[in-house]
């Protein structure tokens, strides 16, 4: 396991380039070895759960080599293949949900396994629909948690499903399925997720349809084979809310981000930090939203899942509660309890160990701030194999008065150079 210790400094003034959007980095892998021919692909994440979806992709038949002009993908004209071999996810959710959907269209028995964290995180909710649409899939107790087993089968069910919970992961498994199907898939759901999927399906020539519906909204594909096609990787905004959180509380914040991924689904942390009273400055050019953050005194407020549906900007979040004045409720947080570690327990403790009273209630809890970052006690943290725990108690620990971070490898995962970045080279 590793630790850093973390010092404070008197001022923080960063120019951020994130790594490539994680989300778009793997879709745009699988929606590559789909394809039949070449595609190009720049700025593709440098993190190891996107490595993880490249190796499966090379076992599943898929040429993949990087050149000076970026990462060129090739789909065997016959397309992809079962392999032998186990498909190892390590660490990644996305990866495996995803290819889930993937193998569904690919003949054979395909054997799939990730690491101890991935391993306790339930599948059944994509196994679910895919089994409506004729792919079995088995796993570890009612849950479905891997290892898993399936058959891939020529052809599947198309099938109307209306998502039980917010996911675009499981969105997205079924949209793959669908590309196999025997006629058109259809996904309702009733809080509108990212829509990167939907996307650059169409970008690749798939026949999609999104329609907005109140908070919601319906897909619909028709099934196809996507184009080869060039993707540029816009910059990731859920890696960029930690540098957006140490900008606003660092009582000389100054930082700016450049090139982001401006997905509506994806920016929702950003309004709930100026709705807080934080410096956030947008401004948007063709090569994606840019940000301007400077300190600010924050306050209070209501946090709810919906405004962020993936809930992967809520530990960052929590810091930015902890060092505003007044009370931030969290609502509906159940799927934190779901990701990487339990998030909902792990965001509790990380604001206790700052010196914030909490009050958990079901799967809301309650911040008690403590009007600056400068009140923040010195810490010592264990960030379970998330790196998302891990990068939100350094900004912490950078912020406040210091700490020591046990488990910061996770975040190799994600985003190799976090620490450099935040507290310069070691």
């Amino acid at each position: 396991m590793s630790t850093r210790v973390i010092t404070t400094t008197e001022s923080f003034t960063r120019v951020v380039e994130t790594p490539g959007d994680k989300s778009i980095s793997h879709r745009a892998l699988f929606i590559s070895a789909l394809a039949a021919g070449t595609s190009t692909i720049r700025g593709l994440s440098n993190g190891e759960d996107v490595a993880r979806t490249a190796t499966i992709m090379r076992q599943l038949g898929a040429s993949i080599e990087v050149s000076n002009d970026g990462v060129m993908v090739t789909g065997p004209v016959e397309g992809l293949r079962a392999s032998p071999e186990t498909l190892f996810c390590g660490n990644s959710g996305t990866t495996i949900r995803l290819l889930l959907g993937i193998l569904s269209g690919i003949e054979g028995e395909h054997h799939i396994e990730g690491d101890s964290s991935l391993s306790r995180r339930p599948m059944d909710r994509v196994a679910i629909p895919l089994g409506l649409m004729g792919i079995q899939i088995s796993g570890e107790g009612e849950m479905l948690t891997p290892p898993l087993a399936m058959d891939g089968r020529k052809s599947t069910k198309a099938i109307t499903y209306a998502l039980p919970r917010a996911s675009a992961q499981v969105k997205s498994a079924i949209l793959f399925a669908g590309l196999y199907g025997d006629g058109e898939t259809i996904v309702r759901e009733a809080v509108r997720t990212r829509s990167n999927t939907e996307e650059m399906l169409e970008y690749a020539g798939i026949s999609i349809l999104s329609t907005n519906q109140g908070e919601g909204r319906t897909v619909s594909l028709t099934p196809g084979r996507p184009l080869a096609r060039q993707w540029n990787i816009p910059g990731d905004p859920s890696q960029a809310a930690f540098f957006v959180v140490a900008g606003l509380i660092h009582p000389r914040g100054d930082v700016q981000v450049a090139g982001l991924y401006d997905g509506a689904e994806r920016l929702g942390y950003l309004t709930v930090l100026s709705r807080m009273g934080g410096s956030i400055e947008r401004s948007r050019s063709d090569f994606g939203l840019s940000l301007d953050v400077r300190h600010s005194p924050l306050r209070g407020t209501t946090i709810y899942s919906t405004e962020i549906p993936s809930v992967d900007e809520v530990p960052a979040l929590v810091v930015a509660a902890c060092a505003a004045v007044g009370e931030s409720r969290f609502v509906e947080m159940s799927e934190l309890r779901l990701k990487e570690s339990d998030r909902f327990a792990e965001s509790v403790r990380l604001a206790q160990a700052l010196g914030s009273k909490v009050v958990v209630e079901g799967d809301d809890f309650t911040v008690t701030g403590q009007g600056s970052a400068s009140n923040f006690l010195e810490i010592e943290f264990e960030a379970p194999d998330d790196h998302r725990m891990a990068m939100a108690s350094a900004v912490a620990a950078f912020c406040g008065r210091g700490g020591v971070i046990h488990g910061t490898e996770s975040v190799e995962t994600s985003f190799p150079g976090f620490f450099s970045l935040l507290i310069g080279p070691s």
